[in-house]
């Protein structure tokens, strides 16, 4: 087991001049602390536009800047968007070469897509491309660090002449790459890339035993193809964390900030209706959720030594390699997260440091036949065979050449598809708008009801499903229970309680309809405890999507 923090770079309202400041010299001080007391990683994010939830937009300066503090701890990109019109791939390249230089080799490069409205709108990214484009960068980035000069790309997010990106990195071939992970089919995409995995999921040992079963298993078959030039395998686990020798006086230390990160985890990754720079998510936080400000709801790790030592032990049984603490989040402050820290590497790490290179080291040579034959897959680095003269102009005429894609008859009718749904959520949206609980409830009697299921279950989507077969149940009142059979490509709904549901989702009627109408977000709902979920929760996060909803991922 290995441990790491990690910084969204949180700032709650109401703000001061300084106050940015003072949160990055608060982290870097903690950081210091974190390498001093004996954490492996120190991992950042990237965001942008996600403001009181994440001012980390350049973290390659604020890795940077740590670098010069630290002595051992890794400086872990957790992660950098790479669709294009975000980062340029040879950008990418340079910054990560160059971070690995001036830290003398302790990078590791997490990477991800990105997912909130507010960064994939705001830079121009086309939600149901940015996973083709990670894919198509990742393959491009892994090149630039092994290929002198790198041969060039032509792509359809990508056109880019051969040049030889420099610098070059301190790790041979390249930094352990990584991917950020919400769902467990994430978790398959890194081991079939042969990357580490990355799970920002809040996810239980339980749950994670599972994760760690299927990530160990792909990345051992034939399935994984390397990402990159090196295979990492490894699986890491996000929770928030607070440790003190008192487990209430952990818990009120660490509950409010918890609380918060949920709460603005929630209002980013939905249909939030943000207004930028006239939002107040504490303030909404403060109003709308009061029972988030004591409890814990991403499941973390506020309490004693002996707590987290029990806790991290159910993580380490089930497979997982890495834990990673959030502690900087929310209004947590700066002199309750360094004693934290202190505490946790006096009492909870020297738990988990003997014989742990030995069983790095099993680990390792047991997965060396696996790794070996899939890096035998991966398509190598190309090499020239004559040296490539610049010319300007040449290639500003390739790269500007307009393509012509010729839509498939698929594609076309995909697109009319989900014209028609958003035409649907358009229209519903009109209908619910301004309307009380009590209204809504009304109009929506057993016909309505009847419609609406009917036409749910006709918008299932079975590659939205990720396989599911079974019952979900909708609780929407005392008298109001419909149930959805997924068996096959098809959905089927009827009034009704469910025998063994995989899940159960119980809320109002009215904020039924507001989450089909794309106006309410249905993770805010979650913590506000107006949704209760019971039985399968990663299936829950999945449910909207699968009845024609725009993925939030």
């Amino acid at each position: 087991m290995r441990f790491g923090i990690f910084y969204e770079h949180q700032l709650p309202r109401p703000w001061e001049a300084d106050s940015e400041q003072r949160l990055y010299a608060d982290a870097l001080e903690q950081v210091e602390l974190a390498d001093r007391v004996g954490f492996d990683y120190v991992w950042e994010v990237e965001h942008h536009f996600l403001e009181e939830y994440s001012h980390s937009a350049a973290p390659e300066v604020f890795l940077a800047a740590a670098s010069q503090r630290t002595r051992n701890i890794r400086l872990g990109h957790g992660i950098v968007q790479l669709p294009p019109p975000v980062n340029h791939p040879a950008r990418v390249a340079e910054r990560i070469a160059t971070l690995d230089l001036v830290s003398g080799g302790r990078v590791d490069f997490g990477t991800g897509e990105a997912s909130s409205a507010a960064e994939l709108g705001g830079f121009g990214v086309v939600r149901d491309r940015k996973r083709d484009m990670w894919q198509d960068s990742i393959d491009a980035v892994t090149r630039m660090f092994v290929e002198e000069p790198f041969a060039g790309w032509d792509s359809p997010y990508l056109r880019m002449p051969p040049r030889n990106v420099i610098p070059k990195t301190v790790q041979k071939p390249h930094p352990p790459l990584w991917v950020a992970c919400s769902r467990r089919e994430t978790i398959h995409l890194a081991a079939r890339n042969g990357i580490g995995a990355l799970s920002f999921a809040f996810i239980h040992p339980e749950d994670a035993a599972a994760w760690s079963r299927d990530y160990y298993r792909l990345l051992a078959s034939e399935e994984c193809v390397p990402a990159g030039f090196a295979v990492n395998a490894n699986l890491a686990v996000v929770l928030p964390m607070m440790c003190h020798e008192d487990a209430e006086e952990a818990r009120r230390r660490g509950a409010m900030g918890a609380g918060f990160f949920a709460y603005a985890l929630a209002h980013y990754y939905g249909p939030s209706g943000h207004l930028p720079g006239h939002g107040d998510i504490w303030r909404d936080f403060l109003e709308q959720a009061p029972e988030l400000r004591g409890g814990d709801p991403l499941g973390g790790a506020l309490g004693t030594p002996q707590h987290l030592i029990d806790l991290i032990r159910r993580y380490e049984a089930a497979g997982v390699d890495q834990m990673i603490f959030v502690l900087q989040a929310g209004p947590n402050r700066h002199d309750h997260i360094c004693e934290s820290l202190e505490l946790f590497g006096e009492k909870v790490l020297p738990v988990f440091a003997d014989g742990r290179e030995e069983r790095e080291r099993a680990r390792r040579d047991r997965l060396a036949p696996a790794v070996e034959s899939a890096l035998a897959r991966r398509a190598p680095a190309r090499t020239m065979a004559e040296p490539y003269p610049i010319d300007e102009e040449a290639e500003l005429a390739r790269v500007t050449r307009p393509r012509a894609p010729v839509p498939a008859p698929g594609d076309v009718l995909a697109a009319a598809r989900r014209n028609a749904r958003r035409s649907g959520r358009r229209l519903l949206a009109r209908l619910v708008a301004n309307r009380t609980d009590e209204e809504l409830a009304r109009w929506f009697g057993p016909a309505a009801q009847r419609l609406l299921f009917t036409l749910m279950a006709r918008s299932f989507d079975p590659a939205r499903a990720a396989g599911f077969r079974g019952l979900i149940e909708f609780r929407l009142g005392p008298r109001a229970t419909w149930t959805v059979a997924i068996s096959g490509d098809r959905a089927r709904a009827r009034p009704g309680h469910a025998r063994n549901a995989r899940l159960t989702l119980s809320m109002p009627a009215a904020d039924l309809l507001r989450i089909l109408a794309g106006t309410s977000n249905p993770a805010a709902l979650l913590v506000s405890g107006r949704l209760k979920v019971t039985g399968d929760v990663a299936l829950a996060s999945r449910v909207p999507e699968m009845f024609g909803a725009p993925s939030p991922y």
